[in-house]
């Protein structure tokens, strides 16, 4: 493996069905999914022997819905060794929740991955990374449900969610009255005056590998984010998606698992438990959720 200077290099998986895109009304919530064929099995087994043939740790960001519907695989999971965490329950916006129905979403899936597992579920991700300004009092509702370390926040404009005015695109802390949470944002990178991310789902496989590896070299810092979907080449084409958002969904699938092993081979990554033990908190920057002048936490 290329060996850099000690960089912090963290790789996930959000366990989620191929059927689950965000803002399209084929596949909107619950009522639809029981539509579409099920797909999660065969590929979450093909990221573990992937992780088992590469000899790399990974956190596994898990949906409630998934666990209930398949234990087994979550179980398989943990039993394996990787760390397992939180992705809500029913993969929803979390700026089309209130937060009572946000809250509730996130304790559901918390409660339903640690009855399978037995052990407390510390870390979480919220889907589309629609945590953002207007509603970062999710913090708050993540501090309350047991939740001690995230990684929600997408330092960049996006279609869904993003946090472009989030102040670190590294680990820091966000302060909570409910307590003090970790985060573990998507590393961006500057090309061209715009912040770039290369790390993750359709990023990832549009990313020409030698502009990767390149941005990998000179990365401290990288978080991973990739889904079962992104190295499924037979899934179908999930109806209602326009052209552009059509092509990000599908374009580099079938090259997409090759892709992660050679990088996979290349350069160590780790899980989110072990890399949160390298990095001191005493010196990251620190978030205050808190309206200027009143002390209290921003909603």
């Amino acid at each position: 493996m290329e060996q850099n200077r000690q960089p912090v290099r963290i790789l996930t998986f959000d366990i989620e069905e191929w059927f689950h895109i965000l803002d399209n009304d084929s596949s909107r919530g619950p009522d639809q999914w029981s539509r579409f064929p099920n797909r999660i099995r065969e590929n979450t087994v093909r990221i573990l022997d992937l992780l088992g043939r590469t000899n790399q740790r990974a956190t596994f960001f898990c949906l409630g819905w998934v666990a209930e519907r398949f234990p087994d695989i979550i179980r398989r999971i943990d039993q394996q060794g990787y760390e397992i965490a939180s992705h809500t329950h029913y993969h929803q916006l979390a700026y089309e929740q209130s937060p009572e129905q946000f809250e509730h979403d996130v304790r559901h899936s918390v409660e339903v991955l640690s009855d399978i597992t037995g052990k407390p579920v510390r870390s979480f991700r919220v889907p589309g990374f629609s945590i953002g300004e207007k509603n970062k009092w999710c913090f708050e509702s993540l501090a309350r449900c047991g939740i001690e370390v995230d990684s929600s926040v997408f330092p960049a404009p996006r279609g869904h969610g993003g946090y472009a005015g989030f102040p670190a695109d590294g680990p820091s802390v966000v302060e909570t009255q409910s307590g003090q949470i970790r985060e573990f944002p998507i590393n961006t990178t500057n090309l061209l005056g715009k912040r770039l991310v290369f790390s993750g789902g359709g990023y990832f496989r549009l990313c020409p590998w030698s502009m990767v590896r390149a941005l990998t070299r000179s990365s401290p810092y990288i978080m991973t984010y990739f889904h079962p979907r992104d190295f499924d080449a037979g899934q179908p084409v999930l109806p209602g998606l326009n052209f552009v958002r059509r092509f990000k969904s599908y374009w580099g699938l079938s090259g997409a698992l090759k892709k992660l092993e050679k990088w996979l081979e290349l350069y160590s990554f780790t899980d989110i438990a072990t890399a949160e033990k390298r990095i001191d908190w005493e010196t990251v920057p620190r978030v205050a959720l808190v309206n200027e002048g009143t002390g209290e936490v921003a909603c």
